[in-house]
């Protein structure tokens, strides 16, 4: 999972299970985007700051899917992710056909 945050006080989290498009599994202003940040800074999820990228997604309903119009500027926020957590996905390979 995958927090975006913004100097707004918005919070919007995302799930990834790298099959289907991420889905928003938490989003909050004010006091429940702290909860959100909270939560996310206390299990060690990183935290990505994009107020354009927030704005959008909390826009989107609780469970859905992000649209594919933000494929990219996902990916470039779960790519962060695993660049912070020195992780790679599952079945990640970096051999060029």
């Amino acid at each position: 999972m995958t927090d975006v945050i913004n100097p707004a006080n918005i919070a919007v989290a995302l799930k990834y299970d790298g099959e289907n498009a991420p889905t928003i599994t938490a989003k909050g202003s004010g006091e429940l985007a702290q909860e959100i940040i909270d939560l996310a800074m206390a299990n060690d999820i990183p935290l990505d700051a994009n107020p354009e990228l927030v704005k959008i997604l909390s826009s989107i309903p609780l469970g859905d899917e992000i649209p594919e119009a933000l494929y990219i500027a996902v990916a470039e926020v779960i790519a962060f992710a695993y660049v912070l957590s020195e992780k790679t996905p599952e079945n990640f390979n970096t051999d060029k056909a």
